[in-house]
């Protein structure tokens, strides 16, 4: 008798009493398992019954003192987004404000979950972004007093510890109101006023500069009212307030200068928006000119176009695509041009990507656009400058180029066999290999070597070179 595929269809034939005794059998001894099945179970009963079910759970993590390890947090990461899916879905429905204050604990229990486990990878953080994100959803719905909620979410700012709370006051903006956001505004301006205290002090008494330990402790202390102020702004749709957390200088950073001149563009002050813009590629030309800022420059095309600069928008595309050989840039670039413009402009861009350095830019430019014919010409024209241990845009570049440009493939398959062999780079002996015996397949489909050895001469050199490397040859299909 033929054994029947393990699926759901099959399954389900078995009937529920089976597959009740198989799950029970399944999960046995798995405490991780065994819970997800009561949370499962839990969802069949009224919102106030999972709550409590889901309350217990939260219960026995804060009580825990276990160290969670990397092989066990996935699975609990894992339980922790079935709680926010069970949550949201079975709970929020019905009883938005419960569903709400779950929520709410779950992510108070981030610090000592923290505390317990190495989220360098980030697992637990994703977990409580996915919470608040479900917050966010069931905002709509919440009806707590706003200045009730305004207070709950100072009181949560001011121990963020790991960040868990940093979006909360978007995350919340329906029920807080235009009443809630004054309340937020109001005790974050009264924590900058406040004097500091002995404890806040303490924190830096190994700094000798009584102004300088005072002023490392004042930014510490106000950084979390200048978030709130700047969500507050934000939403209120005030961007003085938003642009005066930072200083004249921070505006031409370019981590902050694009969110500066989107404010001011949604507010309808456009060339305030290109002057901080301008000031930031400034400063971007002066100190990193190798640093790609494409939010920037998206920022300087935003600006521009709200001003109707259609020339000065067209040169800033063209400046990108030929500093970066950015692909989106010139795609934008041409949709603007009038028919034949557009044509003798993609020819000149097609010289700047034939002459640009390093090479392995070029084909990168080439793969997005796409050009196979222009990558071929760019690989035989310069095939020395090749660096073979570029593999992530050699590898694609020949593939790409097997079929209608063998010989320009060939080519980068050497670079990177030459360099696995001259590096002695074992760990690539395999790849290297298969490159041989791709060479090997493409050339019957090449009649001229356009004066570089043929593949058989390859080979022999490769053998005098490299003939003791037998972890690579070994590997090599005998010809």
């Amino acid at each position: 008798m033929a054994r029947k595929a393990l699926n759901k269809k099959n399954l389900v034939e078995l009937g529920a009493d089976a597959l009740a005794e198989l799950l029970l059998e399944a999960v046995k001894g798995d405490a991780a398992r065994q819970r997800r099945v009561r949370m499962a179970l839990s969802a069949d009963q009224s919102p106030q019954e999972a709550a409590a079910d889901v309350r217990k759970r939260f219960a026995s993590i804060r009580r825990s003192q276990s160290f969670i390890s990397w092989k066990t947090q996935k699975k609990f990461a894992k339980e922790l987004t079935d709680l926010v899916t069970l949550v949201e879905t079975r709970i929020g429905p019905d009883s938005p404000d419960l569903a709400f204050e779950l929520l709410w604990d779950l992510l108070y229990l981030a610090p000592g979950i923290h505390e317990r486990t190495d989220d360098s990878n980030g697992v637990i953080g994703d977990v409580m972004d996915d919470a608040m994100d479900a917050i966010a959803r069931l905002s709509p719905k919440i009806s707590k007093e706003p200045i009730e909620l305004a207070e709950m979410i100072f009181d949560a700012l001011r121990d963020n510890g790991y960040g868990e709370f940093d979006h909360v006051v978007p995350a919340l903006a329906k029920p807080l109101g235009e009443t809630g956001l004054e309340r937020l505004k109001a005790l974050a301006e009264e924590m900058c006023a406040m004097p500091l205290t002995d404890a806040q002090l303490e924190i830096y008494d190994f700094v000798s500069d009584p102004d300088r330990q005072e002023e490392l402790a004042r930014d510490r202390r106000d950084h979390t009212a200048k978030m709130i102020l700047q969500d507050v702004a934000d939403l209120q749709g005030d961007a003085d307030a938003w642009l005066a957390r930072y200083t004249a200088e921070q505006l031409t950073y370019h981590t902050i200068a694009p969110d500066a001149a989107a404010r001011l563009l949604k507010a309808g002050r456009a060339e305030e928006a290109l002057q901080v813009v301008e000031n930031a590629l400034n400063r971007d030309a002066r100190d990193s000119s190798w640093l790609d800022t494409p939010e920037l420059d998206e920022a300087h095309f935003a600006c521009l176009e709200a001003l109707g600069r259609e020339d000065q928008l067209r040169q800033a595309l063209w400046a990108r695509f030929e500093r970066r050989l950015c692909p989106d840039a010139l795609r934008r670039l041409l949709k603007r041009l009038p028919d034949f413009e557009d044509v003798e402009v993609e020819d000149r861009a097609r010289e700047v990507v034939l002459a640009f350095t390093p090479i392995e830019a070029g084909l990168a430019f080439c793969l997005s656009w796409p050009d196979t014919t222009l990558a071929a010409q760019l690989v035989l024209s310069r095939s020395d400058e090749i660096d073979g241990d570029t593999y992530e845009i050699l590898t694609p570049t020949a593939e790409a180029l097997s079929s209608a440009h063998p010989l320009a493939a060939v080519l980068i398959w050497r670079s990177m066999i030459e360099f696995a062999l001259e590096r002695a780079r074992s760990t690539r002996y395999g790849h290297a290999a298969r490159h041989l015996d791709a060479c090997a397949a493409a050339d019957a489909a090449i009649s001229d070597y356009e004066g570089r050895p043929e593949h058989g001469a390859f080979v022999e050199q490769l053998r005098a070179a490299h003939g003791r490397k037998s972890a690579f040859w070994d590997r090599v299909t005998p010809s």
